[in-house]
């Protein structure tokens, strides 16, 4: 057995593909504002370099889940404006009043928590969340009268400002989707009567923004799309002129020739039909490869396409690559853009029994991130 003694585990982020996607997208949608979401570290990508590269292509809006991922934004320095829509029942917003994120709000209590955030020299400015159908956040349809009410006094008293009103769609069926902007409707023609004058209406992410004209109103929220990532099950990004920024990628680790019969990882789900070479790769599910992905996950090796053989483990799978030449040190790559002739993010979905957002979003544990293009 020969063995390297230096790890090589890298997910690759290709910061020009970002933009790239983002102008594409723009034109694709031609809504007066765009907002990149860069939640959940951007979709595994990176927040803040992520979050540069969307603005850099013409996003003018920041989307994030927590607040604590807004404050990361803006303590790198970026100003754009940012919604953040998902809090935790303590959280009290001074944090992020003071650093002028925008609030995404989906009941009373909350956008009474909002208020005492505020004052009259510096409002919070907040986005009222209805449910439209989702079953998630949201303020439900019989309580919208009253927060809407309630947020109109707020705005009298200069505690908080109405930017937006907004909810989310299920992307089920375009009937269910149609059914939920019928419901929005309603809900932004009792804001109206309420007195509020929200300057953002929005309710479509990705699919819907591809997909759905009626559902795009004044702002989209952009987010595996931005990633060059299609939104719909089966899809590609590429139908939509987008490329996928990521690439995962190790090196040969070790390599030997075993005879036919050989049990091959934990629990033998695969033995080699012949003599072969079985090559060793340091990436497991510590590092988020998927476990289901275990006799079918897709890897390029030397340019060639094999799959994996056997369980993947905590630290490592095998691939049995015939009578290939295969040297220790050379590059494996689990995942890139198809186009140049390596397996997809979506194929990974695919023999994971998954969707794409989880594989790029599932990536930690030891793997490095390197960054190309953009200011990098």
């Amino acid at each position: 057995m020969r063995a390297v003694t230096a790890v090589f585990r890298e997910r690759v982020v290709d910061l020009d593909a970002v933009t790239a996607n983002v102008i594409r997208l723009r034109e694709l949608v031609g809504t007066p504002h765009v907002m990149a979401v860069v939640k959940a570290d951007a979709y595994g990508h990176g927040a803040v370099e992520s979050a540069r590269a969307a603005l850099a292509g013409g996003a003018d809006w920041l989307g994030v889940a927590e607040v604590a991922e807004g404050l990361e934004l803006r303590e790198a320095g970026i100003t754009a404006p940012v919604l953040a829509w998902l809090h935790d029942p303590d959280e009290d917003f001074e944090a992020a009043a003071r650093a002028g994120l925008d609030l995404g709000l989906s009941s009373l209590e909350q956008l009474e928590t909002a208020a005492r955030a505020g004052r009259g020299d510096r409002p919070v400015f907040v986005h009222v969340k209805v449910e439209t159908g989702l079953s998630r956040n949201g303020v439900a349809e019989a309580d919208w009268d009253a927060v809407f009410a309630r947020a109109r006094e707020l705005e009298a008293s200069g505690d908080v400002v109405v930017r937006g009103v907004f909810s989310h769609l299920s992307n089920a069926s375009l009937e269910d989707d149609r059914a939920a902007l019928a419901v929005f409707e309603s809900a932004l023609a009792r804001a109206r009567a309420a007195g509020l004058a929200p300057e953002l209406r929005h309710i479509a992410a990705s699919a819907a923004a591809l997909t759905l004209p009626e559902s795009r109103y004044d702002l989209v929220r952009l987010g595996i799309a931005v990633y060059g990532l299609s939104p719909f099950g089966g899809g590609s990004g590429a139908e939509y002129g987008l490329r996928p920024a990521m690439t995962l990628r190790g090196r040969v680790a070790a390599v030997r020739r075993v005879p036919a019969g050989k049990g091959v990882s934990y629990d033998y789900t695969y033995r080699t039909a012949g003599e072969t070479t079985l090559a060793l790769v340091p990436l497991g599910y510590a590092e988020g490869i998927p476990r289901h992905a275990s006799n079918r996950g897709p890897v390029s090796i030397a340019g060639h396409a094999f799959r994996i053989s056997g369980r993947v483990a905590m630290d490592q799978f095998v691939v049995d690559v015939g009578d290939l030449d295969v040297r220790v040190g050379d590059e494996v790559v689990l995942f890139g853009d198809p186009a140049t002739g390596v397996p997809g993010a979506d194929d990974w979905a695919a023999a994971a029994d998954t969707i794409n957002y989880e594989i790029v979003t599932r990536l930690g544990g030891r793997l490095k991130r390197t960054f190309v293009g953009g200011a990098q």
